[in-house]
């Protein structure tokens, strides 16, 4: 009885090193692998046809508003505006009539000036491999700007790599570095799995269906 639960406490520790391990890498490769196509300055960004803009609920659990959806789509306002992008999608989750992510940053566009036939909405961007995969098999599209914070763009990069997307991201933030521990952690976590999904599982997205190409 002894040997046996040694035996498990020593395979329990020899998997819990084994994990951090493949974390610890999965993190390392993700991020060295597309940190120089991160741009901090509009100016500087490169043009792209198609301003992805990633979804995030815009408010916090607390009912404040949430500055990052605010950023993502005060950025993707100014890029169509300075003539960096030609197209805005919105993509996000849909999961019920009482949450509508492309929805809230539709109408946060038009709010800003952006006129309705610059925008198209995806309804199924249910996680990020779906909104970025979606965006070429569905709507035609592989040279893309995607707007979202620093921490979330480096996975978002990793799998436009793997899919063969010619894609940036721009993250000009000014929210404070402090702003979620929370979130930021479990981006650590999330960039592990993206590795799995991608050269492991080979994940697809939840939902596909009819090509809808955006005319650019």
């Amino acid at each position: 009885m002894l040997k046996y639960v040694s035996w498990l406490v020593k395979g329990s520790v020899a998997l819990g090193v084994i994990a951090l391990l493949f974390l610890l890498i999965s993190n390392i490769w993700i991020v060295n692998s597309t940190k120089d196509r991160i741009y901090d300055s509009i100016e500087n960004a490169p043009s792209t046809d198609i301003a992805l803009v990633l979804g995030t609920s815009p408010k916090l659990m607390t009912g404040d508003p949430n500055p990052y959806f605010q950023e993502r789509i005060r950025l993707a306002a100014e890029l169509l505006k300075q003539g960096k992008v030609k197209h805005i999608i919105v993509s996000g989750d849909n999961r019920s009539k009482y949450y509508n992510e492309p929805i809230k940053m539709y109408n946060a566009l038009l709010e800003l000036g952006v006129d309705k036939k610059n925008i198209h909405l995806d309804y199924a961007g249910l996680r990020t491999l779906d909104s970025i995969i979606r965006c070429k098999e569905i709507f035609g599209q592989d040279n893309i700007t995607i707007i979202t914070q620093p921490f979330h763009s480096y996975r978002a990069l990793f799998i436009s790599n793997y899919h063969n997307i010619d894609a940036f991201s721009l993250s000009l933030t000014n929210i404070p570095d402090d702003f979620s521990y929370k979130v930021k952690a479990r981006e650590y976590l999330a960039r592990a799995l993206a590795v799995l999904d991608l050269y492991v599982l080979h994940r697809e997205p939840k939902y596909l269906g009819e090509k809808e190409v955006i005319a650019i």
